[in-house]
């Protein structure tokens, strides 16, 4: 899933204090567990690497590396297994001054999967992996399907993801004809519509309470997808989210790649309309219904505090502190929490107000 906001915010702190750090020589160790891995079969490389590092020729250097190994060899020992999103592992002396010692030892569970193995000794630690988290991916939910099977997945930035796969069992045309024909097809017709409200109440589970959701996409071949829109009672607030309906010629994971290749032209720009739109209802409110507005740090502050605010919007310009304390306020009467760039006028325009506002629930 992508990251939110604290989740980034911490993940940056991280990894510019990494990035601080340089040895004076080739001595800094960086590992990557992918998530899901035997933490076994790093404890064994790290002992492997250990014996290699016997053979390097500058005293210092090399007692500098085993002792960054030992480290590392002491804390895979401890764990049972590998964390849920992987982990990345640095230790090493990042002293400026040649002969002295300043060991460090981090430890890090990344916010979301690490897909990486990796063991490098450097005068660097390598944060090319946890950057590339950093990245901003857009969420959007997918739904293939035909009256034979359906896929509900994700895209997440550039990656997809699998939620779901389904098969109907719906038996094929028959060749009777008469009174038995027109039942068998009422049958059929009764099947698909149970399958197609199947997949709609598991869309909504998936989707509806996913807060980074940006949109959906629906595909499939024919009319299959029009009549699932049509039979599948699929809520109200989800038929809103739809960004558009693709004719595609399959319903598995493959369908899932034809759907957002063919849909390239509904996700481009598709987080700035939706922040445009977003500030667009606030300006309209804050004209038309300034008593279920707020802006500016006290009366968003005094909002937060009366728990009357419904959507939270933060300036990504603001600082981190500011951010963090606003987040915080906001997570604890259970108001959402958005985002606001300065890459649009509207987003300017909002930072120029204070940075900070909010649609309410309630008039205070």
């Amino acid at each position: 899933m992508a990251l939110n906001e604290q989740q980034k915010i911490m993940l940056e702190e991280f990894v510019q204090k990494m990035k601080d750090y340089r040895a004076r020589h080739t001595e800094l160790i960086t590992v990557y567990v992918p998530a899901g891995f035997d933490i076994n079969i790093i404890t064994k490389q790290l002992e492997s690497e250990k014996s290699t590092a016997a053979n390097i020729k500058s005293t210092s250097t090399r007692k500098n590396v085993q002792e960054a190994l030992e480290s590392l060899i002491r804390i895979t020992k401890s764990m049972k297994q590998t964390p849920k999103n992987g982990l990345g592992l640095f230790s090493g002396n990042v002293s400026q001054i040649e002969g002295q010692n300043n060991f460090i030892t981090e430890i890090f569970e990344p916010p979301e999967e690490l897909n990486i193995r990796l063991y490098r000794c450097d005068q660097n630690f390598v944060l090319d992996p946890l950057e590339e988290m950093l990245e901003e991916k857009e969420v959007y939910g997918l739904i293939v399907i035909e009256r034979n099977e359906a896929t509900i997945g994700l895209l997440i930035g550039k990656k997809i993801r699998v939620l779901h796969k389904f098969e109907s069992y719906i038996p094929g045309k028959t060749n009777k004809g008469g009174q038995s024909s027109a039942r068998y097809a009422r049958i059929r017709e009764g099947m698909a519509k149970e399958f197609f409200r199947k997949i709609a109440d598991i869309a909504k589970q998936e989707f509806f309470h996913m807060k980074e959701l940006k949109g959906i996409l629906v595909g499939g071949p024919g009319p299959t997808k029009e009549d699932f829109l049509k039979e599948g009672n699929l809520v109200t607030e989800l038929k809103e989210k739809i960004l558009g309906v693709k004719d595609i010629g399959y319903a598995d994971e493959h369908g899932l790649e034809l759907l957002v290749e063919t849909s390239a032209d509904l996700l481009v720009g598709q987080e700035i309309h939706v922040e445009k739109k977003l500030l667009e209802k606030f300006f309209n409110m804050l004209g038309k219904e300034r008593e279920k507005t707020a802006y500016g740090k006290t009366a968003v502050e005094k909002a937060l505090n009366f728990g009357a605010v419904h959507i939270l919007l933060l300036s990504k310009k603001l600082t981190k502190e500011e951010i963090k304390k606003f987040e915080a306020k906001a997570k604890d009467i259970s108001a959402k929490v958005e985002f606001i760039s300065t890459d649009t006028e509207e987003g300017v325009q909002f930072y120029n107000l204070g940075g900070i506002g909010a649609i309410l629930r309630f008039k205070i």
